[in-house]
């Protein structure tokens, strides 16, 4: 469960780098219903954030880094971005972005893991985070595709002071290990990690990627907007027992995120 306090480890931003702004503005308000509130004029802004029911749930900029691929990025809550990016290189990541001042409203900075999962982090100043989460057109969760899930989480673990519980996937389909912040119940998991070949990554060449789940109302009608508005469907919909109803979508440019309509209580 997500949710908007924010504790270290947390997910607490998420925003998209695609190459038409408004054409990925378009593309979500269909699907997820957000609206898109612009910082700037005509049709070559750079940007904006996301709103649904008029809080925040994401941001979007131009994709401008060279031979990158249109992609989510998670932002995870940490008290000092210095000392995490200290963190990543001991521990065998990157620093790709180096810890910045965003004015007055937060630090931030960017890493790859040490098989090349990209994420980032956010020290927060006068702006915490998005404004809703774990309600339908928002976050509900996040997700590592990585091909060896057990650096996975001596990684994180030792980086973001995750704990992990693992379970087992119905009809063999592996193992899928649940996301905890530090000192927090279970009731709080915010994620998970799953270990596949290197052969099913090839949509960020072989390299682990993360990618957001987006609550929704209704799977299939979502689906249905994804299809008719030029995205395209990778897996689903299908039913995960204890779960819910969930689809591993593209967007047009290929930004991968789910759609997942929760189990009842």
């Amino acid at each position: 469960m997500i949710t908007t306090d924010f504790v270290p480890g947390s997910p607490c931003w998420l925003d998209l780098g695609a190459p038409d702004v408004r054409a990925a503005a378009s593309f979500y308000g269909a699907v997820l219903g957000w609206e898109f509130e612009s910082m700037g004029e005509g049709e070559d802004t750079e940007g904006g954030t996301f709103r649904k029911d008029g809080k925040i749930v994401a941001g979007l900029g131009r994709l401008t880094e060279e031979g990158a691929r249109s992609a989510w990025m998670i932002y995870y809550r940490v008290v000092d971005a210095d000392a995490t990016a200290e963190a990543v290189q001991r521990a065998g990541g990157t620093v790709r972005v180096a810890p910045t001042d965003l004015d007055d409203w937060g630090r931030m900075a960017q890493f790859s893991d040490p098989l090349g999962g990209q994420f980032a982090v956010w020290q927060p100043g006068r702006e915490k985070g998005v404004e809703l989460v774990d309600l339908p057109g928002s976050l509900s969760w996040t997700e590592l595709y990585t091909s060896d899930a057990a650096a996975a989480k001596e990684f994180y673990g030792g980086v973001l002071g995750w704990r992990f519980s693992d379970m087992e996937l119905p009809g063999g389909g592996g193992t899928y290990s649940l996301i905890t912040p530090a000192g927090l119940p279970e009731d709080r998991m915010q994620g998970g990690v799953m270990q596949l070949r290197e052969g099913d990554l090839a949509l960020a060449d072989g390299r682990p990627y993360w990618h957001p789940v987006f609550a929704v109302a209704d799977c299939d009608a979502a689906v249905a907007a994804v299809t008719g508005n030029g995205g395209s469907v990778q897996m689903g919909p299908k039913d995960a027992e204890g779960v819910g109803r969930l689809a591993v979508c593209l967007d047009p440019s290929n930004a991968d995120f789910v759609l997942l309509t929760p189990s009842g209580p």
